[in-house]
């Protein structure tokens, strides 16, 4: 790893565990809950405790005098729910743009198991080589997604986060298993730094249940979402995914330590 990789890794997580939150939903979903007054709920969720935020290129300039000095991830593909196919994730960015976008790091989306595999391959191991060269990190989201693949097999998400590690990426983030001790295979299954997903909101405590078991099976944080920008409180469920992540706290101890657990 060259220094301008761990620097920028630094800058994106605290003593190698991330706390992210993506808002790059805008293309995805639209304007969804959270997105349209995107300002506040930077602000509100990087006072909370995330890491660093992720948005699409265009959505910089609101970034950053909102961010409190977080990290910020520029991703670089994406699709939309009312498109002919949501896997076919299509190119949105460069690197080059990412760093004129005062990026810390990239991210790179690829379905292992859909028809389009072939060519986001491809495309990741083109951004991860251009994205070395000038000591930009890469976060691949590498999901099990595709035509009768089970996208929370261990087996299937072992075998995207090796992909990522393959093709040169620096974090991966992948679906949770469901359950500690099948993540294990997963976490296992590559040196890269494993961030999991959050996927469709569940509700508070099963939100930080999966944080605590992805955290017991050795991942090394979340790059979660809706669950945070689109909560009631998005300061204090970052707060509290955190307070998992970074000081090691019960599901339970840190939903009541922000005052959530009647919530959950």
């Amino acid at each position: 790893m060259n220094t301008g990789i761990a620097a920028r890794l630094d800058r994106i997580g605290r003593d190698g565990r991330f706390v992210i939150v993506p808002m790059d939903h805008g293309i995805t979903l639209g304007a969804v809950r959270g997105l349209k007054n995107i300002e506040s709920t930077i602000d509100a969720v990087t006072r909370g405790g995330a890491d660093a935020v992720l948005t699409q290129k265009g959505i910089a300039p609101r970034v950053h005098p909102n961010k409190n000095d977080a990290g910020y991830i520029v991703h670089l593909n994406a699709s939309t729910t009312i498109g002919p196919d949501a896997n076919d994730k299509r190119m949105t960015g460069t690197v080059e743009e990412a760093i004129r976008a005062g990026a810390d790091a990239v991210s790179f989306h690829i379905n292992v198991g859909s028809n389009y595999e072939p060519k986001q391959i491809t495309e990741l191991s083109e951004v991860t080589s251009k994205a070395d060269k000038f000591g930009m990190p890469v976060l691949a989201m590498s999901y099990a997604r595709g035509p009768d693949v089970d996208e929370h097999d261990a087996e299937n998400l072992g075998h995207a986060v090796r992909l990522a590690e393959e093709v040169g990426a620096d974090v991966v983030k992948t679906a949770y298993s469901g359950d500690s001790d099948s993540f294990e295979h997963v976490v296992e299954s590559t040196r890269l730094p494993v961030v999991i997903a959050g996927g469709a909101p569940e509700g508070d405590e099963a939100t930080l249940d999966a944080v605590r078991g992805a955290m017991d099976a050795g991942a090394a944080g979340v790059s979660i979402g809706r669950s945070v920008f689109q909560h009631d409180n998005p300061k204090a469920i970052a707060r509290a995914v955190s307070g998992v992540v970074h000081d090691d706290l019960s599901a339970e101890d840190a939903l009541a330590e922000v005052g959530l657990l009647a919530n959950a």
